[in-house]
């Protein structure tokens, strides 16, 4: 039901956070390993009650009648627990981070779970998304130095637009199933061609935010060959789909987008290496 590729999106993003903390906060490796756990249990608990919340509905698409709990191979009871035990993890590892960790978490998880129901009433559910993941670098951040800065919202808003911008090229694909169900997104709204427009844009706001961070944090020039192939890649991803073609939307949403993810990692770490940060 959780597969890694669900978390390969937002967690180098909350790795790129550890690496520019670094600079005045050298984890440990026990801090390190707590910001992981807390990353896979939020995501974790975050799909699993999307796929309860969801289950009828699922069931009544063609396209998601084959996920576990439709089909039949897992129990709603059997992923309760699953949430149930992810949401504990997370909290736990928050928790043992720092006391504003673990205050944090709480309102956090509701944020996550909260999402799953936006699609009921707003077409603005790709934004909520994207806003509730982009807690992700700022959540390894606050554990690490305790404060807030420019720099790491920069990051954050880099992924939030990251992520709502190729969810509605995903949402693409249920525009008929949603409307004849009362369900909300901006391909509903606007319909796939505009959708795709809006999408675009975010993907610049996306490629925007990232030299935020390049400037905020006075990173190293190495960094900009690596923002130009994740630009080459989203340039690329949009071209895979169109409003008439949505054949290759597995391919961009999924490997596209984890390629992105890492590679902006990737540049992170090695700006950091030559500027002696890490």
């Amino acid at each position: 039901m959780i597969k890694f590729s669900h978390t390969v999106f937002a967690l180098p993003f909350a790795l790129s956070a550890v690496v520019l903390a670094w600079r005045t906060h050298v984890p440990s490796a026990w801090e390190i390993c707590l910001i992981l756990v807390a990353m896979v249990g939020a995501r974790s608990a975050a799909m699993g009650f999307n796929r309860i919340v969801d289950a009828d509905i699922d069931q009544k698409n063609p396209r998601t009648a084959v996920r576990e709990i439709p089909s039949g191979v897992l129990t709603r009871f059997q992923a309760l627990v699953f949430v149930g035990t992810s949401s504990l993890l997370f909290v736990g590892a928050a928790a043992l981070l720092s006391p504003l960790c673990f205050q944090l978490s709480i309102p956090v998880l509701a944020l996550l779970f909260f999402y799953s129901y936006t699609k009921r009433f707003t077409a603005l559910c790709h934004l909520v998304l994207g806003f509730v993941i982009s807690l992700a670098p700022v959540g390894a951040w606050v554990a690490l130095t305790g404060t807030l800065n420019m720099g790491i919202v920069f990051l954050a808003g880099a992924l939030w637009f990251y992520i709502a911008g190729f969810d509605i090229l995903y949402a693409c694909q249920d525009v008929e199933f949603d409307r004849e169900h009362g369900l909300f997104s901006l391909p509903v709204r606007l319909g796939p061609p505009r959708a795709m427009q809006v999408s675009s844009l975010f993907h610049v706001l996306f490629l925007v935010f990232l030299l935020g961070v390049y400037v905020y944090f006075d990173m190293h020039a190495v960094f900009l060959g690596f923002w130009a192939v994740i630009a080459g890649l989203i340039v690329f991803e949009h071209r895979l789909v169109k409003p008439e073609d949505l054949s290759c939307i597995d391919v961009a949403f999924f490997h596209v987008n984890s390629a992105v993810s890492v590679l902006l990692f990737a540049g992170i770490l090695t700006q950091a290496f030559f500027r002696g940060g890490v």
